[in-house]
């Protein structure tokens, strides 16, 4: 075992956690007992939905959650994505919260777009220990309970909001009439 400072591990807790998301929990418990720097694929959707963002947006939603808000669930960058992990339901519900929000129109195009996995979806998670030196696989906050705090589809729309509105200035006034004449009324008597 490395004792590189990118070392991560997941508890034994986390692990159960983990492999209950699976049909065959038992199956995923004997393939990490056998190569515990496999990644594995899980399914989404009864244990836990996850909330996909680019690694550096992904990253400004994250320190949101930390520093302003609540804190987060467990936290995995995998293949330069940042995966969220939330609370089932959150995949169906996020998207039209982020439409109302206007997260894709036109003056909001430099904000990415979030994937949202859920029910018929499954994700690679990294592995239980990871020393991946370039970070393109590991768990920045690995699940240490059977019941981790998982965040909802409100939370996580509020770290966007604020992350995006950091990232990027976004005003909620249409831009002005290039064209429209404007009179100073400030003299006015």
């Amino acid at each position: 075992m490395s004792s590189a400072p990118n070392v991560t591990r997941v508890g034994s807790d986390g692990i159960a956690w983990l492999a209950s998301a699976g049909s065959h929990a038992r199956s995923t418990l004997a393939l990490w007992e056998e190569r515990p720097d496999a990644p594995v694929v899980l399914p989404c959707g009864t244990v836990f939905d996850v909330v996909s963002a680019p690694a550096v947006f992904g990253r400004r939603m994250l320190d949101r959650l930390w520093d302003e808000g609540a804190g987060s669930g467990p936290v995995a960058v995998f293949r330069g994505r940042m995966l969220l992990f939330a609370a089932p339901g959150t995949a169906q519900r996020l998207p039209s919260l982020l439409d109302w929000e206007e997260w894709g129109s036109r003056r909001a195009r430099a904000v990415p777009p979030l994937l949202c996995h859920g029910v018929g979806d499954a994700v690679t998670v990294p592995p239980l220990t990871c020393a991946d030196a370039s970070g393109t696989a590991r768990w920045l906050v690995p699940p240490d309970t059977r019941h981790p705090w998982l965040p909802g589809p409100e939370v996580l729309l509020w770290a966007a909001v604020r992350a995006a509105r950091a990232a990027v200035r976004i005003s909620i006034f249409p831009p002005a009439d290039q064209d429209a004449n404007v009179y100073d009324v400030s003299r006015r008597r």
